[in-house]
Protein backbone atom coordinates (compact mmCIF):
# COMPACT_ATOMS: atom_id res chain seq x y z
CA UNK A 1 0.00 0.00 0.00
CA UNK A 2 1.40 3.38 -1.02
CA UNK A 3 1.91 6.21 1.44
CA UNK A 4 -0.75 8.30 -0.37
CA UNK A 5 -3.26 5.46 -0.13
CA UNK A 6 -2.60 5.05 3.59
CA UNK A 7 -3.24 8.76 4.12
CA UNK A 8 -6.46 8.67 2.09
CA UNK A 9 -7.76 5.59 3.89
CA UNK A 10 -7.18 7.34 7.21
CA UNK A 11 -9.03 10.47 6.04
CA UNK A 12 -11.91 8.50 4.54
CA UNK A 13 -12.64 7.04 7.97
CA UNK A 14 -12.72 10.36 9.82
CA UNK A 15 -15.94 11.57 11.40
CA UNK A 16 -17.98 13.68 8.98
CA UNK A 17 -18.25 16.65 11.34
CA UNK A 18 -20.80 19.45 11.24
CA UNK A 19 -23.25 19.92 8.38
CA UNK A 20 -21.42 23.00 7.07
CA UNK A 21 -18.16 21.03 6.96
CA UNK A 22 -19.87 18.13 5.21
CA UNK A 23 -21.16 20.51 2.52
CA UNK A 24 -17.68 21.96 2.02
CA UNK A 25 -16.11 18.51 1.69
CA UNK A 26 -18.79 17.25 -0.71
CA UNK A 27 -18.48 20.40 -2.82
CA UNK A 28 -14.74 19.69 -3.20
CA UNK A 29 -15.49 16.07 -4.20
CA UNK A 30 -17.90 17.21 -6.90
CA UNK A 31 -15.75 20.08 -8.18
CA UNK A 32 -12.58 18.01 -8.49
CA UNK A 33 -13.92 14.51 -9.13
CA UNK A 34 -17.48 14.92 -10.39
CA UNK A 35 -19.36 15.35 -13.63
CA UNK A 36 -22.93 15.94 -14.77
CA UNK A 37 -24.50 13.45 -17.17
CA UNK A 38 -27.39 14.68 -19.33
CA UNK A 39 -29.60 12.35 -21.33
CA UNK A 40 -32.59 14.13 -22.76
CA UNK A 41 -34.40 15.62 -19.77
CA UNK A 42 -32.71 13.23 -17.40
CA UNK A 43 -29.85 14.48 -15.29
CA UNK A 44 -27.43 12.46 -13.17
CA UNK A 45 -24.50 13.45 -10.97
CA UNK A 46 -21.41 11.23 -10.96
CA UNK A 47 -18.42 11.40 -8.64
CA UNK A 48 -15.47 9.18 -9.57
CA UNK A 49 -12.73 7.78 -7.34
CA UNK A 50 -10.31 4.84 -7.36
CA UNK A 51 -10.58 4.33 -3.61
CA UNK A 52 -13.50 2.26 -2.21
CA UNK A 53 -13.25 3.91 1.22
CA UNK A 54 -13.54 7.34 -0.40
CA UNK A 55 -16.52 6.14 -2.48
CA UNK A 56 -18.31 5.04 0.70
CA UNK A 57 -17.61 8.46 2.26
CA UNK A 58 -19.10 10.28 -0.73
CA UNK A 59 -22.14 7.97 -0.61
CA UNK A 60 -22.59 8.75 3.11
CA UNK A 61 -22.26 12.51 2.56
CA UNK A 62 -25.03 12.50 -0.05
CA UNK A 63 -27.27 10.54 2.29
CA UNK A 64 -26.48 12.61 5.40
CA UNK A 65 -26.89 16.01 3.77
CA UNK A 66 -29.66 15.53 1.25
CA UNK A 67 -31.17 12.08 1.88
CA UNK A 68 -30.22 11.22 -1.68
CA UNK A 69 -30.36 7.63 -2.84
CA UNK A 70 -27.07 7.12 -4.63
CA UNK A 71 -25.47 3.98 -6.02
CA UNK A 72 -21.88 2.89 -6.27
CA UNK A 73 -20.83 1.39 -9.60
CA UNK A 74 -17.55 -0.45 -10.11
CA UNK A 75 -15.66 -0.29 -13.38
CA UNK A 76 -13.11 -3.05 -13.71
CA UNK A 77 -9.51 -2.18 -14.67
CA UNK A 78 -9.89 0.11 -17.66
CA UNK A 79 -6.89 -0.13 -20.01
CA UNK A 80 -3.72 0.25 -17.99
CA UNK A 81 -5.38 1.21 -14.69
CA UNK A 82 -4.20 -1.01 -11.88
CA UNK A 83 -7.18 -0.32 -9.63
CA UNK A 84 -10.91 -0.46 -10.07
CA UNK A 85 -12.78 2.81 -10.58
CA UNK A 86 -15.73 3.53 -8.29
CA UNK A 87 -18.52 5.78 -9.57
CA UNK A 88 -21.00 7.23 -7.06
CA UNK A 89 -24.12 8.17 -9.05
CA UNK A 90 -27.17 10.18 -8.05
CA UNK A 91 -29.90 9.97 -10.68
CA UNK A 92 -32.79 12.00 -9.19
CA UNK A 93 -32.81 15.19 -11.34
CA UNK A 94 -34.76 17.49 -9.02
CA UNK A 95 -32.79 16.47 -5.94
CA UNK A 96 -29.53 16.74 -7.86
CA UNK A 97 -30.34 20.33 -8.83
CA UNK A 98 -31.36 21.13 -5.26
CA UNK A 99 -28.14 19.63 -3.87
CA UNK A 100 -25.94 21.44 -6.40
CA UNK A 101 -27.64 24.75 -5.59
CA UNK A 102 -27.14 24.31 -1.85
CA UNK A 103 -23.49 23.43 -2.45
CA UNK A 104 -22.98 26.58 -4.54
CA UNK A 105 -22.35 24.58 -7.72
CA UNK A 106 -25.52 25.67 -9.56
CA UNK A 107 -27.04 29.12 -9.84
CA UNK A 108 -30.39 29.83 -11.48
CA UNK A 109 -30.37 26.34 -12.93
CA UNK A 110 -26.96 26.80 -14.55
CA UNK A 111 -23.79 25.04 -13.42
CA UNK A 112 -21.25 27.47 -11.98
CA UNK A 113 -17.50 27.23 -11.36
CA UNK A 114 -17.58 30.40 -9.27
CA UNK A 115 -16.43 29.95 -5.69
CA UNK A 116 -18.65 31.48 -3.02
CA UNK A 117 -16.33 33.03 -0.48
CA UNK A 118 -19.04 33.07 2.20
CA UNK A 119 -19.11 29.25 2.18
CA UNK A 120 -15.54 29.09 3.51
CA UNK A 121 -15.30 31.85 6.11
CA UNK A 122 -15.08 29.23 8.84
CA UNK A 123 -11.68 27.61 9.35
CA UNK A 124 -13.30 24.19 9.91
CA UNK A 125 -15.05 24.44 6.50
CA UNK A 126 -11.80 25.40 4.78
CA UNK A 127 -10.15 22.37 6.37
CA UNK A 128 -13.00 20.15 5.16
CA UNK A 129 -12.86 21.54 1.63
CA UNK A 130 -9.10 20.87 1.44
CA UNK A 131 -9.68 17.37 2.81
CA UNK A 132 -12.25 16.66 0.11
CA UNK A 133 -9.97 18.13 -2.57
CA UNK A 134 -7.08 15.90 -1.50
CA UNK A 135 -9.29 12.80 -1.36
CA UNK A 136 -10.77 13.60 -4.76
CA UNK A 137 -7.70 14.60 -6.75
CA UNK A 138 -4.66 14.68 -4.48
CA UNK A 139 -1.50 12.67 -4.11
CA UNK A 140 1.53 12.72 -1.83
CA UNK A 141 4.90 11.07 -2.47
CA UNK A 142 6.46 8.60 -0.08
CA UNK A 143 8.75 10.78 2.08
CA UNK A 144 11.41 8.04 1.81
CA UNK A 145 11.83 9.11 -1.83
CA UNK A 146 10.90 12.79 -2.12
CA UNK A 147 8.78 15.57 -0.64
CA UNK A 148 5.90 16.36 -2.97
CA UNK A 149 2.14 16.84 -2.48
CA UNK A 150 -0.22 17.86 -5.26
CA UNK A 151 -3.89 18.34 -6.10
CA UNK A 152 -5.07 18.27 -9.72
CA UNK A 153 -7.81 20.50 -11.12
CA UNK A 154 -9.28 20.78 -14.60
CA UNK A 155 -9.77 24.55 -14.28
CA UNK A 156 -7.40 27.36 -13.44
CA UNK A 157 -9.88 29.21 -11.18
CA UNK A 158 -10.32 26.08 -9.08
CA UNK A 159 -6.55 25.71 -8.77
CA UNK A 160 -6.21 29.35 -7.75
CA UNK A 161 -8.99 28.91 -5.19
CA UNK A 162 -7.18 25.92 -3.69
CA UNK A 163 -3.93 27.88 -3.53
CA UNK A 164 -5.81 30.72 -1.82
CA UNK A 165 -7.32 28.35 0.76
CA UNK A 166 -3.87 26.90 1.44
CA UNK A 167 -2.53 30.43 1.78
CA UNK A 168 -5.11 31.16 4.48
CA UNK A 169 -3.29 28.55 6.59
CA UNK A 170 0.13 30.02 5.81
CA UNK A 171 1.02 27.45 3.13
CA UNK A 172 2.78 28.73 0.00
CA UNK A 173 1.42 26.51 -2.75
CA UNK A 174 2.51 26.82 -6.37
CA UNK A 175 0.50 26.16 -9.53
CA UNK A 176 1.71 24.57 -12.76
CA UNK A 177 0.00 23.28 -15.90
CA UNK A 178 -0.13 19.54 -16.50
CA UNK A 179 -1.98 17.44 -19.10
CA UNK A 180 -4.95 19.69 -19.86
CA UNK A 181 -5.24 20.79 -16.27
CA UNK A 182 -3.51 22.46 -13.36
CA UNK A 183 -1.50 21.17 -10.41
CA UNK A 184 -1.46 22.88 -7.04
CA UNK A 185 1.60 21.56 -5.23
CA UNK A 186 3.80 21.78 -2.14
CA UNK A 187 7.48 20.73 -2.16
CA UNK A 188 8.76 21.57 1.34
CA UNK A 189 8.50 18.89 4.00
CA UNK A 190 7.34 21.34 6.71
CA UNK A 191 4.54 22.58 4.44
CA UNK A 192 3.38 19.04 3.63
CA UNK A 193 3.37 18.13 7.33
CA UNK A 194 1.27 21.22 8.08
CA UNK A 195 -1.16 20.35 5.27
CA UNK A 196 -1.61 16.80 6.63
CA UNK A 197 -2.31 18.34 10.02
CA UNK A 198 -4.87 20.77 8.55
CA UNK A 199 -6.89 18.04 6.84
CA UNK A 200 -6.68 15.71 9.83
CA UNK A 201 -4.34 12.98 8.54
CA UNK A 202 -2.56 12.71 11.88
CA UNK A 203 -1.29 9.13 11.56
CA UNK A 204 0.10 9.90 8.11
CA UNK A 205 1.67 13.05 9.57
CA UNK A 206 3.44 11.10 12.34
CA UNK A 207 4.67 8.53 9.83
CA UNK A 208 5.92 11.33 7.56
CA UNK A 209 7.71 13.01 10.47
CA UNK A 210 9.35 9.76 11.60
CA UNK A 211 10.64 9.05 8.11
CA UNK A 212 11.89 12.62 7.76
CA UNK A 213 13.79 12.41 11.07
CA UNK A 214 15.37 9.08 10.12
CA UNK A 215 16.36 10.48 6.72
CA UNK A 216 17.88 13.51 8.43
CA UNK A 217 19.92 11.34 10.79
CA UNK A 218 21.03 9.09 7.93
CA UNK A 219 22.08 12.09 5.82
CA UNK A 220 23.99 13.59 8.75
CA UNK A 221 25.83 10.31 9.32
CA UNK A 222 26.67 10.07 5.61
CA UNK A 223 28.02 13.63 5.62
CA UNK A 224 30.17 12.90 8.67
CA UNK A 225 31.48 9.66 7.17
CA UNK A 226 32.28 11.39 3.88
CA UNK A 227 34.02 14.21 5.75
CA UNK A 228 36.09 11.80 7.83
CA UNK A 229 36.92 9.70 4.76
CA UNK A 230 38.08 12.80 2.90
CA UNK A 231 40.24 13.82 5.86
CA UNK A 232 41.76 10.33 6.13
CA UNK A 233 42.52 10.28 2.40
CA UNK A 234 44.08 13.72 2.63
CA UNK A 235 46.23 12.66 5.60
CA UNK A 236 47.37 9.46 3.86
CA UNK A 237 48.26 11.28 0.63
CA UNK A 238 50.21 13.90 2.57
CA UNK A 239 52.07 11.23 4.58
CA UNK A 240 53.05 9.36 1.40
CA UNK A 241 54.31 12.56 -0.20
CA UNK A 242 56.31 13.44 2.92
CA UNK A 243 57.85 9.97 3.17
CA UNK A 244 58.83 10.13 -0.52
CA UNK A 245 60.56 13.47 0.06
CA UNK A 246 62.48 12.12 3.08
CA UNK A 247 63.63 9.05 1.12
CA UNK A 248 64.88 11.35 -1.63
CA UNK A 249 66.95 13.26 0.96
CA UNK A 250 68.22 9.94 2.34
CA UNK A 251 69.32 8.76 -1.11
CA UNK A 252 71.19 12.00 -1.87
CA UNK A 253 72.72 13.16 1.40
CA UNK A 254 71.54 10.81 4.10
CA UNK A 255 69.19 11.67 6.94
CA UNK A 256 72.16 12.21 9.29
CA UNK A 257 73.09 15.26 7.23
CA UNK A 258 69.96 17.01 8.46
CA UNK A 259 69.86 19.28 11.54
CA UNK A 260 68.74 17.45 14.67
CA UNK A 261 65.13 18.82 14.72
CA UNK A 262 64.60 17.85 11.08
CA UNK A 263 66.36 14.49 11.45
CA UNK A 264 64.12 13.53 14.39
CA UNK A 265 60.97 14.36 12.42
CA UNK A 266 62.21 12.56 9.29
CA UNK A 267 62.89 9.36 11.24
CA UNK A 268 59.49 9.52 12.96
CA UNK A 269 57.72 9.94 9.63
CA UNK A 270 59.49 6.95 8.03
CA UNK A 271 58.80 4.78 11.10
CA UNK A 272 55.17 5.93 11.42
CA UNK A 273 53.80 6.35 7.90
CA UNK A 274 50.14 6.32 9.03
CA UNK A 275 50.50 8.96 11.80
CA UNK A 276 49.04 12.46 11.53
CA UNK A 277 51.14 15.60 12.06
CA UNK A 278 49.62 16.01 15.51
CA UNK A 279 50.54 12.43 16.44
CA UNK A 280 54.10 12.94 15.16
CA UNK A 281 54.40 16.05 17.31
CA UNK A 282 53.31 14.11 20.40
CA UNK A 283 56.05 11.52 19.73
CA UNK A 284 58.83 14.15 19.67
CA UNK A 285 61.02 15.02 22.66
CA UNK A 286 60.02 17.52 23.76
CA UNK A 287 56.51 17.33 22.19
CA UNK A 288 55.79 19.78 19.39
CA UNK A 289 52.48 21.28 18.28
CA UNK A 290 50.89 20.53 14.92
CA UNK A 291 51.87 23.90 13.44
CA UNK A 292 55.49 23.37 14.50
CA UNK A 293 55.58 19.91 12.93
CA UNK A 294 54.02 21.29 9.76
CA UNK A 295 56.68 24.04 9.62
CA UNK A 296 59.54 21.52 9.90
CA UNK A 297 57.89 19.20 7.36
CA UNK A 298 57.74 22.05 4.84
CA UNK A 299 61.51 22.54 5.32
CA UNK A 300 62.09 18.85 4.56
CA UNK A 301 59.95 19.05 1.42
CA UNK A 302 61.82 22.19 0.32
CA UNK A 303 65.15 20.32 0.59
CA UNK A 304 63.65 17.43 -1.40
CA UNK A 305 62.48 19.82 -4.14
CA UNK A 306 66.05 21.06 -4.54
CA UNK A 307 67.26 17.50 -5.14
CA UNK A 308 64.45 16.95 -7.67
CA UNK A 309 65.52 20.05 -9.56
CA UNK A 310 69.11 18.78 -9.55
CA UNK A 311 67.99 15.48 -11.10
CA UNK A 312 66.07 17.29 -13.81
CA UNK A 313 69.15 19.38 -14.72
CA UNK A 314 71.30 16.27 -15.00
CA UNK A 315 68.80 14.76 -17.44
Amino acid sequence: MTYALQAKNELARRELGRACCQRAELAAFIRLGGNIQLSGKRLALNVVTSNPAVARRIFTLFKQLFSLSSEILVRRKIRLRKNNVYLVRVAEPHKVREALAKLGLMKDGVLSRDIRAEDYNSKCCRRSYLRGAFLAAGSVSNPENSYHLEIFSDYQEQAEHLASLLGSFGLKAKITTRKNGFLVYLKESEQIIEFLNIIGAHSALLNFENIRIIKGIRNSINRLVNFETANVNKTVEAALRQAESIRLIEENAGINSLPEPLRELAELRLNNPEASLQELGEMMDPPLGKSGVNHRMRKLEKIARQYRKGRQKVR
